[in-house]
């Protein structure tokens, strides 16, 4: 049974019924869940959770499924947290962390994100799905539909890496490779809409957000119940980076936690930072990159629906928006797989080298509990990997 009491918009606070087939308010403004977290019995939840299943869905009543078989599940969540020793003892760290979000399904954290997607279109009803994508959404979302019975449409940019193409179209998915970038991609879509395609852009529709939340029920739980002091968050959509701070939030609400939150910082590349510089000149919004352009294909968003939103978190927590060079990820991607084994995305590798700059600049200290979330395989950046081994050899 849901436990969701109604949708609000994130700007405008309007409530929408729910069971009702959503995308944006009327307002142009992003919606989220709400629940009846005093009915969940939080103290009483936490404790059953050591005996559940390892998957995201072990939060159940703090997702949005009302009807179990609506469920579309390749057991996604529970990723690990690593305790990064050897790359923490060479930079000074006694606590640093590593949530590997690689060995989700289908190679990343969109599985989270889209599994809970997925399922709820199965419980409305709704048979056509769509989506922009510079890469691991669109596996993510052709991977769940496949799964569920569902159509699927992946708009990608024409750049994207092969082994995301190639993994959209093995799922059954529509690939339609769109010139210029993820915006140029939405647009494609957006024209497609008179077809009966359901947009499941980031934030564009309610549900992403509500997996992508539960990274930070994990933490939490994984910490054993700690908070940890600082987060260090690549940033493209945003979804993870506000999903997060609405689950503190609930967790403070059910009993969990106290007012402490970790300090969030966002990262983006400097051919595409237009979160930092809003964050910089202390705007309410940002406005869109002309001509991105970064290895990070993830990190490839010129303009962000949640941009408002994204400010809002990083200025709450007091943390920060960092931008940070091609060079310097795939030196972070190099230096995790030597030192910790991880073979991971440039966008976890951006997270390393943000960790640098904070450490040289006195924002973060030794003995913070720190989390980089390594949000993806490296595996599918075949490309990348092939650099960064010849350049090694020269």
């Amino acid at each position: 049974m849901s436990l969701v009491s109604h949708l609000e918009c994130a700007r405008c606070a309007r409530q929408f019924e729910p069971g009702k087939v959503y995308n944006l308010c009327p307002c142009g403004s992003p919606l989220w869940v709400r629940y009846y977290l005093r009915r969940v019995a939080g103290r009483r939840l936490r404790q059953r959770l050591a005996s559940r299943p390892p998957h995201l869905w072990r939060y159940r009543e703090l997702l949005p499924v009302a009807q179990e078989s609506s469920i579309v599940s390749l057991g996604e969540g529970l990723t690990p947290l690593l305790h990064a020793r050897r790359l923490g003892e060479s930079l000074g760290l006694a606590n640093l962390y590593l949530k590997d979000e690689s060995l989700n399904p289908t190679g990343s954290f969109k599985a989270r994100g889209l599994a809970v997607a997925v399922s709820m279109a199965r419980e409305l009803g709704i048979k056509k799905l769509a989506i922009p994508s510079a890469g691991n959404a669109g596996g993510a979302l052709a991977a769940y539909a496949a799964r569920a019975g569902l159509e699927a449409v992946v708009f990608m940019p024409e750049d994207t890496p092969l082994a995301n193409r190639l993994e959209c179209a093995l799922l059954g998915a529509e690939v339609v490779l769109v010139p210029g970038s993820i915006k140029d991609c939405a647009r494609a879509l957006r024209e497609r809409s008179e077809d009966g395609w359901f947009d499941c852009s980031t934030l564009r529709e309610p549900y992403r957000l509500e997996g992508k939340k539960t990274m930070a029920y994990e933490i939490h739980e994984q910490l054993q119940w700690r908070v940890p002091d600082v987060m260090i968050y690549p940033t493209g959509g945003g979804t993870g980076l506000i999903g997060m701070w609405k689950a503190f939030d609930e967790m403070q609400e059910m009993g969990w936690i106290e007012q402490r939150r970790p300090r969030m910082f966002a990262v983006q590349a400097t051919g595409c930072a237009p979160i930092v510089r809003a964050f910089e000149r202390r705007a309410e919004h940002a406005e869109e990159w002309p001509e991105p352009k970064t290895v990070a294909s993830g990190l490839r968003v010129p303009a962000a629906i949640g941009d408002f939103l994204m400010l809002r978190v990083l200025r709450e927590s007091r943390g920060g928006a960092l931008a940070v060079d091609d060079s310097a990820m795939l030196e972070g991607v190099r230096e995790l797989a030597e030192t910790e084994g991880l073979v991971i995305s440039p966008e976890g590798g951006a997270t390393l080298a943000a960790l640098k700059r904070l450490l040289a600049d006195g924002f973060v200290s030794g003995q913070e509990t720190i989390v980089l979330f390594l949000t993806a395989s490296g595996y599918k950046y075949v490309e990348v990997l092939e650099t960064l081994v010849s350049s090694a050899k020269k």
